[in-house]
């Protein structure tokens, strides 16, 4: 029993450094209804209260930061002061992954319609400001936010995943994109696509384990793409259900092939 108890008391402890889900929460809710009004009630009525509530929000995330000081090289304000210094850029790569969403499918009616409920586009929100603050040195907080998405949307995208400009997730349920992919400009995937890794050793957890996918890749539905040195060239398309563990050249379309079989009536 008394054994026990020491790791009970051991494991509240190490929890002890995360800050609570609901304050993650409410910080993640706050900063997405700064950049998306749709995503709140809340209107501000001039520029200046913006601003105050920006400055807020920031003072916000250097508390849950406090948490993990202990856990990153920099000071909590430091990191915090950064990443709002960033934080336009991580706007305009959202404008853009909306932008390619709300070109590329003919059921979107406006941009409107995609930023407030397309989960793709959601998941790809938090995705980007997770990457952000992994970037940045910060522990657990990315894995947290794009876990949160992950409940929500069936997305499952590691905050440490490169990912460039004009992202378009369809649907996306079922969708899997491993901590070391990257991912290049105005790229396609539809649901239940892996970017996974081949089994590899924890040792290895360093090394690159998941596939690159270069710029004007579409990737169909089903399609699971695994291992650190599988690129897959610009411009290419992946039919639904294909399975790859090998490099594909640009300008490739390559697709599964289902064998069909008649069955024979009984005589």
């Amino acid at each position: 029993m008394e054994r026990f108890l020491d790791k009970l008391y051991l494991s509240h402890t190490i929890k002890s450094i995360l800050p609570s889900q609901k304050l993650v929460e409410d910080y993640l809710e706050s900063l997405l209804a700064i950049l998306f009004p749709s995503y709140s009630n809340k209107v501000f009525s001039s520029k200046e209260k913006l601003v105050l509530e920006l400055n807020k929000n920031q003072k916000d995330l250097s508390i849950l930061l406090l948490h993990l000081e202990s856990e990153m090289d920099k000071k909590a304000e430091e990191i915090s002061a950064l990443f709002y210094d960033q934080l336009a850029e991580v706007y305009e790569l959202l404008l853009n992954d909306a932008k390619a969403i709300d070109d590329g499918d003919p059921a979107a009616s406006s941009l409107e319609e995609v930023i407030r409920t397309y989960p793709g586009f959601y998941a790809i929100i938090i995705y980007r400001i997770a990457h952000l603050l992994y970037e940045l040195g910060v522990p657990f907080i990315p894995r947290i936010f794009t876990e949160l998405a992950h409940g929500k949307t069936g997305i499952d995208i590691h905050p440490g995943a490169k990912i460039g400009t004009s992202f378009f997730i369809d649907h996306g349920t079922g969708v899997v994109i491993g901590e070391t992919t990257i991912i290049g400009n105005n790229v396609k995937l539809y649901q239940g696509v892996t970017l996974g890794a081949l089994s590899v050793a924890k040792g290895m957890a360093l090394t690159k384990r998941h596939p690159t996918i270069e710029d004007d890749v579409v990737i169909y539905a089903g399609a699971t793409i695994l291992g650190g040195q599988t690129i897959i060239g610009a411009n290419s398309i992946i039919g639904g259900n294909v399975w790859l563990t090998k490099s594909v050249q640009a300008n490739s379309s390559v697709y599964h092939q289902p064998e069909l079989r008649i069955k024979k009536p009984k005589t």
